[in-house]
């Protein structure tokens, strides 16, 4: 006698579905049949995951409109020029180098050697760096490599950061 090839699952969520399991050895539909009856069917899952979408991507909204205006309030603080590119890439470009630059003066000032004195130097080297790519690939840069990130976008033998320009 064959093994049978469509289970009747009784799945998690409540729900009974027939399952198709001829795709899998005869000695594995039993474990499988069984691994499916303590998961949500097919419609609960998909339902669920739609939910917890919709929910992150709320929540992801939110999480962006507040750091966007914590870069603009920065901005407009700490005097830094607008970044030039497009649309979603300035707004993108304008809360990494928010991100980049706060964690720079927490790593290098706050809890490192560096004065004020100096880090107003820093600070005036930032000024110039308007393009918001550059600012969106340093963005997991370690934020006590600023300095030297700077030096080598403002060299004074490139007139950009682009160093094939």
């Amino acid at each position: 006698m064959a093994v049978k090839t469509v289970w009747s699952v009784e799945h998690a969520c409540g729900h009974t579905a027939d399952s198709d399991l001829s795709a899998r050895p005869a000695d594995q539909r039993a474990g499988y049949a069984r691994w499916l009856a303590g998961r949500d069917c097919t419609g609960c899952w998909q339902a669920t995951r739609t939910q917890d979408a919709e929910a992150t991507a709320s929540w992801l909204a939110g999480q962006r409109a507040a750091e966007a205006e914590a870069a603009q309030v920065w901005e407009v603080e700490f005097r830094m020029p607008p970044l030039e590119g497009g649309e979603r890439a300035v707004a993108w470009g304008a809360r990494c180098r928010h991100q980049l630059v706060t964690a720079a003066y927490a790593a290098l000032v706050t809890e490192g050697t560096t004065s004020e004195a100096e880090w107003a130097v820093l600070e005036d080297a930032v000024r110039p760096v308007t393009r918001a790519g550059w600012w969106i690939d340093q963005r997991e840069a370690d934020p006590a490599d600023l300095p030297e990130l700077l030096a080598a976008a403002t060299g004074t033998d490139r007139p950009t950061e682009n160093p094939h320009f």
